[in-house]
């Protein structure tokens, strides 16, 4: 990437706040007008917009910095880096039907949390980096994990320099372009890099050069698609989000660090219980976002998969078992004490929620989780 910024970046340029919000009541009327509420997000550089961690081609940006033979600037840990108002001004126009994508979001160049069964496709969200070692070269994409629905194995989802990016989404990226009414480009440059042979940023100009779409970019840089866009607003894009979700009258939900959590009691003898505390996703297949699991009375802390706990004592029905749950702490979530009425050989689902500007903690109990059973079709 570094070889194709220049080593003096283009210059930055912001507008006055009264220009920012006609363009922005413009464009919610655009918005509240499309015939098909098909207002698509296509393109956007997601990263500038977190917390803490720097653009790519901006004064101080990464590949700029490259291309002058300085060092990358030191940042926050992406893994502690928290939405900010635009990304959850998408989430509330996703959930208002407004904004349509590839089953919500296509991260056509991956995403270091995430990775995938090679044999059944399950994907895994992990609250650490789920990268490959390269251990055989940047090609090998293996995290050295297994697939806990199939025992397949787990590679991560990167997009490495020279590789193409994931056909099925970049086939739906293609298709939502030629459907949407409206494309929305958030923060990024839209340049094309040499090194990709199917760039995304190719993307927006499928909107912006069709007859009847209009082309929306927020950026503080002149881009390559500037002559075909309809809008184009520069600011920065909390700025922009603020004011055109403030001109279409919706709220912008907080960020909430939602996790399921599991508690599974057996009885293996009369006076010894098995306890298992086990992260889920929403199809109960395991996610890792445990350190640990202490369970009041007991002297043994499990520190590793799966947490399990052996108590020794009889366990009465109504009993109340007392858990201290130590979370990765990448949003300072603190440690939560679950308290868990025992009521024979069950498992419970917990909905955990966490809010990081109140520091606090809600806890919802749930009946048994349903076990996920589903018929895998594998390529010949």
């Amino acid at each position: 990437m570094a070889e194709t910024a220049p080593k003096v970046a283009a210059e930055e340029r912001r507008e006055s706040l009264a220009a920012v919000d006609r363009e922005a009541d413009a464009l919610a009327k655009q918005i509240k007008k499309a015939s098909t509420l098909s207002f698509s997000l296509v393109q956007a550089s997601l990263h500038p917009l977190c917390t803490g961690i720097p653009d790519f081609r901006g004064p101080g940006g990464n590949w700029t910095l490259r291309a002058q033979g300085k060092p990358r600037t030191k940042h926050a840990n992406a893994l502690q880096a928290i939405p900010t108002l635009s990304h959850m001004a998408l989430v509330e126009l996703q959930n208002r039907g407004i904004l349509k994508l590839l089953e919500r979001i296509a991260e056509l160049h991956g995403n270091s949390n995430r990775e995938a069964c090679k044999d059944c496709n399950k994907e895994y969200m992990r609250d650490f980096r789920a990268v490959s070692t390269y251990k055989n070269g940047i090609h090998d994409h293996r995290t050295g994990r297994k697939c806990a629905r199939c025992g397949g194995t787990l590679v991560d989802s990167i997009i490495n320099f020279g590789e193409n990016l994931p056909k099925r989404d970049l086939d739906l990226a293609y298709q939502h372009a030629e459907l949407a009414d409206l494309c929305l480009v958030l923060g990024s440059s839209v340049t094309i890099t040499p090194a990709c042979i199917t760039p995304a940023c190719t993307i927006p100009t499928i909107v912006g050069e069709r007859k009847g779409a209009k082309l929306a970019v927020c950026n503080l840089q002149k881009t390559p698609v500037d002559g075909i866009t309809d809008y184009r607003i520069f600011t920065e894009t909390d700025i922009l989000m603020a004011k055109l979700m403030e001109k279409l009258d919706l709220p912008i939900p907080p960020f909430i660090l939602r996790r399921r959590l599991i508690v599974k009691v057996e009885t293996q003898e009369e006076d010894r219980r098995k306890v298992e505390v086990t992260g889920v996703d929403s199809d109960v297949t395991p996610v890792t976002f445990l350190q640990s699991v202490r369970l009041e009375g007991s002297r043994r802390i499990a520190r590793a998969e799966p947490y399990i706990i052996h108590v020794r004592d009889a366990v009465k029905t109504g009993a109340e078992m007392k858990f201290d749950l130590e979370f990765m702490g990448h949003y300072n979530e603190p440690n939560l004490e679950l308290v868990h009425s025992y009521n024979g050989n069950e498992e419970v689902l917990y909905l955990l929620e966490y809010n990081p500007e109140t520091g606090e903690w809600t806890i919802e109990r749930q009946e048994t989780p349903e076990r996920v059973v589903e018929c895998i079709v594998l390529d010949p």
